[in-house]
């Protein structure tokens, strides 16, 4: 029987996972750091979960069919996820970019031919730079847009339906791919839903896995007053911060089984140096966020604690949309 599909949307999800086997063996690391590669999805990250979740969740309530248009905001994997899965079951999509958004992820957008705004064309959130990015208030000025101009507002930060889809994809592929040895589970958040929805399954599955949340050190976040110039795009913090800047998703849950074990802060560079060095060890080659988590992973692994056990961490997204950046400009 031949194995051909109707859609990109066929191929979502059953990324593998991979150990970071020399970078293990050249540092003497007796956990094992295991890195489950959602690059491998159909747009190049994981945010494709959550665009075929949150059409799946539209069409499923009736609110959107055919040749509706979608909106968003977005850092850019979310929206070529909308983009790519989008115009593959018939929709399209207007984004609203976030600050960070790379040069190539801009190039993206309108390779797929998207009429492109950002966060500065909405007024509730104009001046995000000197005020802090307030969630409610970004939800309320996209709201506000998609109903004047008849748009559906997709709701990536609120919808339930995208940890919901981690919870009934990601959870259980890395449950059954570790034969159920998972010890610890590391993932940076943005919309948090796949931090969440992973993180609720595994922990119904073992009571004793550790749910580690990786965020930006206050350097790497631009609203700091110590802000390096160097982020680490697409996420927001997960603790520490004012509860109006928290993702909604982890607010949501609180009482749904999921909580964190702990919470950890990396910085810009110290991600850059991980992907740099994972590039030459083991041939990996990460996006930001996904060298963070990696970053904040290998911390772990050297804990005395640590030792024989399963490390999965969340690899979002490569290298590639990250060229123009710092991320793989090495230090001669």
């Amino acid at each position: 029987m031949s194995n051909i599909h109707k859609s990109i949307a066929e191929l979502v999800g059953n990324t593998p996972l991979v150990e970071l086997s020399n970078y293990e063996e050249q540092h003497g690391l007796k956990a094992h750091i295991i890195g489950k590669l959602e690059y491998l999805n159909p747009t190049g990250s994981v945010k494709d979960r959550l665009a075929l979740a949150l059409i799946q969740d539209g069409e499923r309530r009736g609110l959107i069919k055919k040749g509706d248009t979608l909106i968003d905001v977005t850092s850019g994997n979310t929206g070529i996820g909308l983009a790519g899965i989008g115009h593959a079951l018939g929709y399209e999509f207007v984004p609203y970019l976030e600050p960070g958004t790379t040069v190539e992820r801009t190039q993206i957008f309108e390779g797929y031919g998207l009429d492109l705004h950002t966060l500065y064309d909405i007024d509730e959130v104009k001046d995000f730079e000197k005020t802090g990015l307030v969630l409610d208030d970004l939800i309320n000025g996209i709201k506000r847009i998609a109903n004047e101009k008849g748009f559906y507002y997709t709701g990536q930060t609120v919808n339930e339906a995208n940890q919901e889809f981690h919870y009934n994809t990601t959870g259980p592929e890395i449950w059954k791919d570790t034969d159920g040895q998972v010890d610890y589970f590391v993932a940076m958040g943005g919309t948090a839903g796949t931090i969440v929805g992973t993180g609720r399954y595994l922990r119904e599955k073992n009571p004793n896995v550790k749910i580690v949340g990786v965020q930006a050190a206050k350097s790497s976040r631009p609203d700091s007053p110590d802000f390096t110039g160097h982020i680490v795009d697409g996420t927001l913090p997960l603790s520490g911060v004012a509860d109006p800047l928290i993702p909604t998703l982890i607010k949501t849950n609180e009482n749904n089984g999921f909580k964190f074990d702990e919470v950890i802060d990396v910085k810009a560079e110290d991600a850059y140096k991980t992907a740099q060095e994972t590039a030459k060890t083991d041939g990996l080659f990460l996006g930001t966020s996904a060298a963070a988590a990696l970053t904040a992973a290998i911390e772990i692994a050297k804990r005395p604690e640590a030792v024989g056990k399963n490390i999965v961490v969340i690899y979002p997204d490569n290298g590639y949309k990250y060229l123009s950046t710092e991320l793989y400009k090495r230090k001669k």
